[in-house]
């Protein structure tokens, strides 16, 4: 060889290799970040299991112990798995579903709850995005789990020459009651059933296809009798072949119908797994490059891998829900328990209500949407997300906005009111206000939402109802102490959502500015949304519950650190701020910007003490600061909108250190389907959006060191921080598009205060580059 060639052909490898380094940096798998264990300990009840981006099923182990600490059918101190279930909650205060459990064995077991457990370690345990694994000591057989939007794919590895045994348990949920349930044999390799069910969702409904790749057949099952007197066969004994190789089994959920059920799981068997439908290897990288492709969204950097850990974690947790719930065929179970076809299933059409143009996407295309062409989801934790997680959906899922408010709209026509807080087509009426009226606000204000009339009138109509202290508000302008429990939460969170519509209402007037009706709906809620200085003590410097005849709550035994009556989960300190909509009105009522600091600083800086009834979920404590709750996030920011940024950089900071941690017990408070971990999100973007609706975001302290987000038709937003250090926290100035962004002004300012800087959401949807100057 001489050299000419010689050096041709190493200029030739270092060029390839350099080629192989450069598109292994692009093709970088995020899921190699996530650690899904984060959040299982402590109070965080997240999901552990196999699951893809907001799909239906969530499918992993259930615990036999049950409480708080379980309402995700998991915690990291558990001791005993009593089945794999198809469907959890992650991050709930409340408990339910566990649906479609199967355990294998290698022996006969007994047909009860205790009679299936067995003991696991978690050495034993492998968990990530799209997969779960567990060795059973007990038994040794290994237990894999993968899944796709709608069915769940396991692969159970029996020790060579043992006997092959699966138990179907539609008895033991995560503390809920079986109602109705039935598994029937169709062939050898395959069974239909459901399992009917009440819990925090009143009547769940969930019909399921199983289908083996080995022959079977049901050898015995068990008898209940429901307390309604039924009689019921909850738990189901097959028995196996027992050839050569791993036993498959595939699981496909439907709300609809067996029927359904069967056609999801064709649906969903040709999606990337070629001929071989029992190649769970494809199935399980169909499901990681599912969240590849989601997480990628946002392409992040940091400075060190804790906060890399982190921060996709919180990616992957955000996109647990809201969940996927109608069929492949459009077909979907609504609020009122009724079926409703799709204009596209070729199934009888039993009703139907859509109004022309509300199942139509407005902007984007679904085909680009993480939940494909579905159009109703569940697992709707509005009190806890419209905060962060909403917001940060309408930057970087905006191809899935229009079906989310599609189905705000469809619950809205179903039940007569928005949604709440719904659970598998059932509303739950769970936490206080009207939460989603401030997500379907801010999603009419970016531009999400088809028929802005329809969705005026639903936000209106569910503001002016007679329910839950709403009859208050229109008497009083307040929910009164003497009527309901909670009123000074239900108070306040009744008015940010008044505020909310009006706003959106005012857009709609600039459309339709003869509509009279709309314009006097808009004036009232506007005028009712300040009505909170009335709820102000000024004997004592709080919010407190009003009764009826005017007078406010008694001050015998008063304490700010103590829950009690008017508060839904938090006491006068957190409440004294939850006013997002209006912090000019509120520092006007505190008695100036400088004694509003003043008391603002007094939050972070006072006792951590609470009252021996207080709910567990006040946690996370600076001072009486809680931010393992959700109304107390949007509070580190109010100090830049009163002219203080560098103390929110501080608590911002603060915040991220150490009530974050790449642990188990790694979350301060319940993950609140996707609320706590979004809050992080955004927060280490650098903003935060304070008001309920608009897309105004205050900047407050980066943690990326360059993050670029997908925002939809082709754009993106890089946010890239220069001189960021873990002592250069504060934001000196912030540049977009190269042209320096203004700071707000601040009324006689003092030394060292300056006022905020504000992003809008235009800005953001345009693409571009955002600089972010760090300094001490």
């Amino acid at each position: 060889m001489n050299y000419m060639k010689k050096y041709s052909l190493l200029l030739f490898m270092a060029v390839a290799a350099g080629n192989l380094f450069a598109a292994v940096n692009q093709t970088q798998s995020l899921t190699s970040y996530v650690d899904p264990r984060i959040g299982s300990g402590d109070h965080g009840h997240v999901f552990v299991g196999a699951n893809v981006p907001f799909g239906m099923v969530n499918a992993g182990p259930t615990q036999i112990e049950s409480g708080w600490d379980w309402c995700s059918g998991y915690h990291e101190s558990g001791t005993k798995i009593v089945g794999f279930a198809q469907t959890h909650l992650s991050g709930t205060g409340c408990s339910d579903l566990g649906d479609i459990a199967i355990m294998p064995a290698i022996k006969e077991l007994g047909l009860s709850r205790q009679g299936l457990a067995t003991t696991f370690s978690h050495e034993q345990e492998e968990v990530r995005p799209g997969y779960y694994s567990i060795v059973l000591p007990e038994s040794g057989i290994r237990t894999e789990i993968t899944a796709s939007q709608r069915t769940a794919m396991y692969r159970f590895t029996f020790p060579e020459g043992s006997h092959h045994h699966l138990y179907v348990d539609l008895e033991n949920g995560v503390d809920d009651e079986l109602l109705w349930g039935r598994l029937t044999q169709i062939d050898p390799y395959t069974y239909v059933g459901y399992r009917v069910s009440h819990g925090w969702s009143n009547v769940q409904h969930c019909y399921f296809v199983m289908r083996l790749n080995q022959k079977s057949r049901l050898y015995e099952q068990s008898t209940l009798k429901s307390k309604r007197g039924e009689g019921l066969a909850p738990i189901y004994h097959l028995q196996v072949n027992s050839p050569n190789g791993p036993l498959l089994v595939r699981i496909a959920l439907s709300p609809v119908s067996e029927a359904n059920a069967i056609a999801n799981l064709n649906a969903e068997t040709k999606g990337g797994m070629g001929e071989n439908v029992w190649d769970f290897d494809a199935m399980r990288a169909e499901a990681d490059a599912a969240w590849n492709r989601e997480l990628g969204r946002v392409q992040a950097t940091f400075t060190n891998d804790r906060d890399r850990r982190i921060f996709y974690t919180a990616m992957y947790h955000f996109m647990v829900a809201p969940q996927t719930w109608d069929d492949a065929n459009g077909d979907w179970r609504g609020a009122d328990n009724k079926v409703y076809r799709s204009f596209e299933s070729t199934a009888p059409k039993q009703c139907e209500i859509i109004r022309e143009g509300d199942a139509t996407a407005p902007k984007a295309s679904t085909s680009e949407s993480p939940v494909g062409n579905s159009k109703y989801l569940t697992t709707l934790s509005l009190w806890d997300t419209y905060r962060a997680a909403a917001p940060l959906s309408t930057i970087i899922l905006p191809e899935m906005m229009p079906a989310i408010a599609t189905t705000y709209l469809r619950i809205f026509h179903e039940q007569g009111k928005l949604p709440v807080w719904h659970l598998m087509s059932q509303e739950t009426n769970c936490m206080v206000g009207c939460p989603a009226v401030p997500i379907l606000a801010d999603a009419l204000l970016k531009g999400y939402v088809a028929d802005s009339l329809d969705a005026m009138e639903a936000m209106i109509s569910s503001l002016l109802m007679d329910e839950r202290g709403l009859d208050d508000m229109k008497k009083y302008g307040y929910v009164a102490n003497d009527h309901h429990g909670e009123s000074l939460s239900r108070t306040l969170e009744y008015m940010l959502a008044d505020w909310s519509a009006a706003e959106a209402g005012k857009a709609v007037l600039k459309a339709y500015p003869d509509n009279e009706q709309l314009r006097q709906a808009v004036e009232y809620l506007d005028k009712r949304s300040h009505g909170y200085p009335q709820l102000y003590d000024k004997r004592v410097g709080f919010m407190r519950g009003k009764n009826s005849d005017g007078s406010l709550e008694s001050l015998e035994g008063f304490n700010p650190n103590h829950q009690t009556r008017p508060f839904t989960e938090g006491n006068p300190w957190q409440y004294l701020w939850l006013v997002p909509h209006d912090v000019e009105g509120l520092m006007q009522m505190l008695g100036g910007r400088e004694i509003a600091l003043q008391r603002l600083d007094s939050l972070f800086m006072a006792d951590s003490q609470l009252n021996e009834n207080a709910q567990p979920d006040i946690s996370g404590l600076i001072g009486q600061y809680a931010h393992g709750n959700e109304p107390s996030h949007h509070i580190a920011y109010l100090y830049a909108l009163m002219g203080q940024p560098r103390k929110t950089a501080k608590i911002v900071k603060q915040i991220q250190r150490e009530l974050y941690t790449d642990q188990p017990a790694g979350l301060c408070g319940n993950e609140d389907v996707g609320q706590m971990s979004a809050w992080y999100i955004l927060s280490a973007l650098g903003f935060y959006q304070v008001e309920p609706c608009g897309g105004r975001y205050v900047l407050g302290s980066p943690l990326v060191k360059e993050a670029t987000l997908k925002v939809g038709d082709g754009k993106t937003f890089t946010i890239r921080t220069i001189g960021l250090s873990d002592k250069a926290i504060n934001i000196k100035r912030a540049v977009l598009n190269g042209k320096p962004i203004q700071r707000q002004p601040v009324a006689k300012p003092r030394r060292g205060e300056e006022g905020a800087l504000i992003l809008n959401h235009a800005d953001i949807m345009r693409g571009g580059t955002l600089e972010i100057y760090m300094t001490k």
